[in-house]
Parts: structure tokens; sequence; C-alpha cells
């Protein structure tokens, strides 16, 4: 079955006009084939998604498969690269797949997105987990890649979350590619197991991961949505030790949090009970802050004796930081706010297709309802065909560095440079 464009009837907040998105006809197809792995059905798919692909042949590829195909995921792959003649195939495992405006988190399955991208320079390559042990310096994963960071606008990966330090990972590539962006994702699998594939032309690999370079004439667009919106006031950290914030505003900073909740309206402190996350600004010199200017990290616990706070993230002195409330209410316009960027920052360049990666903390556990994320994307960009999966964590940039997201829900857009 290859999935259209008509979506679930929920409505969604809609941001300002705008103009549309300049998208690309026949430039990206996407569909999602439902139930076991079956070799003809398989092959009957990949054809028809390639013959809806009317710009040109593909230039790239991108596959998702749910648990139940783990055993068959090499002659899936082989059955794709032939049928749906796909140069360059990447993707992983999750056990909920993204295609256009529909989530897909019980059917299982494979979904499956082919991009006709003229004058792309695509470089795809797996790193072991090994390499990342290994890694010595800036210039390690140059090397390793073949790729200079001159030669690339962008990188999608996907990795695998049980078996490698993705944050040693993620910092050498930083100092290697920053501020180029990522995105992607961390795979996912069975409910309860520590295993996920991810995947590269026809191999599977089962740790690591898959890194694609995307240059030449097309850019990667990266959009994150990290689900919170900011309560309170913009702080600076007076004070910080490890993971460990003393002073805010040269106060103790379990009071600047227990002022900071006081003063909320009682319909967002209801709201802010057992939700509240730390924002720590990217760029503490800017003159005004908004959504997409703070890294968000959990809030690990506070001690009223000692006025500490502790946070999953190194915050430091000088450092701007400003509370964060994050329930479906805040993840909705939060989306909808970053679509809304996202069409303007895009405006007059051309959009071929795109990418997206959803926390598995979202979809109907956070919403109550199905094609949430999935269908704002749709609602607010246009017909643009993508694919995607829920996963153990998202990659993306908050400004001129990577980082891994968690409840959040992260866009790559492959655009005309």
């Amino acid at each position: 079955m290859i999935m259209g464009m008509d979506g679930p009837s929920t409505s969604f907040p809609q941001a300002a006009p705008l103009p549309p998105l300049e998208l690309a006809p026949g430039h990206a197809v996407a569909g999602h084939l439902p139930g076991p792995f079956n070799e003809q059905a398989l092959e009957k798919f990949a054809t028809q998604l390639r013959a809806r692909l009317t710009a040109g042949p593909p230039t790239l590829g991108l596959v998702f498969m749910a648990p139940p195909y783990f055993n068959s995921a090499r002659e899936a792959l082989e059955i794709i690269r032939l049928h749906a003649h796909t140069p360059l195939l990447a993707g992983c495992s999750s056990h909920a797949l993204v295609v256009n405006d529909h989530e897909i988190e019980h059917e299982g399955g494979l979904a499956l997105a082919l991009y006709h991208l003229p004058g792309a320079e695509l470089h795809g390559f797996h790193f072991p987990s090994r390499d990342v042990e290994a890694d010595p310096g800036a210039g390690y994963w140059v090397r390793q890649s073949g790729v200079e960071p001159e030669h690339v606008r962008g990188w999608v990966v996907f990795a695998d979350p049980f078996h490698m330090r993705t944050d040693q990972w993620l910092r050498g590539w930083n100092a290697s590619y920053a501020p180029r962006p990522i995105l992607g994702g961390l795979a996912a699998g069975r409910d309860g197991e520590f295993a996920s594939q991810v995947y590269l032309n026809g191999h599977v690999y089962d740790e690591g991961g898959v890194a694609i370079s995307v240059g030449g004439a097309v850019a990667v667009a990266g959009l994150v949505a990290q689900g919170c919106e900011p309560v309170g006031e913009t702080w600076t950290i007076t004070r910080a030790e490890g993971n460990v914030i003393h002073q805010i505003g040269n106060r103790p900073a379990y009071e600047v949090l227990q002022e900071t909740f006081a003063n909320l309206p009682e319909t967002v402190r209801s709201r802010a009970k057992g939700n509240l996350f730390v924002g720590l600004a990217i760029n503490e010199y800017m003159d005004e802050f908004r959504r997409g200017d703070f890294l968000i990290r959990n809030l690990l616990g506070g001690d009223p004796k000692s006025g500490a706070l502790a946070v999953a993230a190194f915050p430091r002195a000088g450092q701007t930081v400003q509370f964060q409330l994050r329930d479906a209410a805040a993840a909705t316009a939060d989306l909808a706010e970053h679509l809304a960027q996202a069409r303007a920052d895009l405006a007059g360049k051309l959009v071929y297709g795109g990418c997206l990666c959803v926390c598995n903390g979202r979809g109907t556990h956070l919403f109550g309802r199905a094609d949430h994320d999935a269908g704002l994307v749709a609602r607010s960009l246009g017909p643009l065909a993508f694919a995607g999966f829920f996963g153990n964590g998202e990659f993306g940039p908050v400004g001129p560095r990577n980082f891994i997201h968690g409840y959040s829900a992260t866009l790559a857009l492959f655009t005309r440079a």
C-alpha cells in the first residue's frame, strides 16, 4: 500500500499566513508496506514507488523497518536496491514508522522514501563503535569518512544507541564538521530489548552508525522542535560546578526555581507540575531569546537546603538559563512555531523532500491521538513527501553545534543549495 497525503481530521494550530514552500513535484515519494516480510509484495511495492518518482531516477533512498523485518533485513535491502534502482540506500530499525502525514505506531512493516536530488554529491559510510572509542581528535572523522568539510552541506545520520558512546561520537563530529547540521536519530527495536539495526546499501549493522554526507547542488535544512515553551524570566548562571547549578543571579538556584513556579498563572502552574525542564542558551550574548535558542535538558532534582539544582548537562557560569515547560500543548505550539519559521527561512528555495525523526515519548503516548507530528508537518509545509521513524533520541543543531535531543521532533529537508 502506498499512502497518499489524505490526513486525519484532527485540527492543528495554524501558523501566521506565509507563502507556501516551493516544492519540487515528482522529486520525492514515500510509502508504507504493512505486514511481515514478503518478497513478492516488496518487489511490487518498490517498483510502484519508483514509478511515481517522475522527475528522474532515485539519487537516495531512506528505509525504516519494524522488528519483524530483523531476520529478513538484508534480503529486503537487496530487493529495494534492485527494484527501486537506488544507488545509495540508508536507514534503521524502529517499532514505529512515519510516512507522509501518517505515524504507523502499531502496524509495523516497512517505510521507504525515494529522492531524485539533481546535482547532489552524496557519500555514505558506516562507522563502528570501536572507531568512536578510538577517536583521537578533530581531524579523525574527516580522515575516516574521506569527506572534507568544504565538500559537505549537511549530514543525515542513523545510529545504534546500545553499543556506542553517542555523546563522544557527536563531540568528535562537531569538532570536524560544525556548523554543518546533523539530522537523524537513534534507532529503536522491540520494546524491552537492547537491540537495533542500521542499514547502508545491502549491509545490516547491529552497532555503530551510518552517515550520509549531502553536498553539491543540494543542502540539508534542519528543524529541531524540542517540545517546550519557556516560562518565567531569563537569568544568568552565576555559579555552577559539573552538572550542578548552585546560583542563578547570585541567588540560590532552587530559590529561583521556586519563585518562577509560584509566579506562573494557575493554569500554567497546574501544567508545570512534574513537567519543568531547564533551557541553556547556546549564545548568551543575544539581545532577545526565543524558541530554538535554548538546549533543553532534564531537571534532575533540587536541594532546598543547599539551594542547588542538578541538571542533565554541564552548565557554566555566565550562561543564560530559562526554565521550560513540556507537555502536549507546549510540544504542539513548539512544532508549529518551528514549522512557520522554516517556511519563512526557506522562502525562494526549492524543497525536494524530507525525513522526520520523532522521539518514542511523543506520538499517542504524549498527544493522545495518532499522526500528530506528521500531520502538523504536512499541514504546515504542504504535500511534501517524507518518511521517518520513532527513535531513542534525535540529532539536530541548536545554534552552530549539533546535539542529541529527547522528546523532540527533527525534520531534515533536502533543498536546492
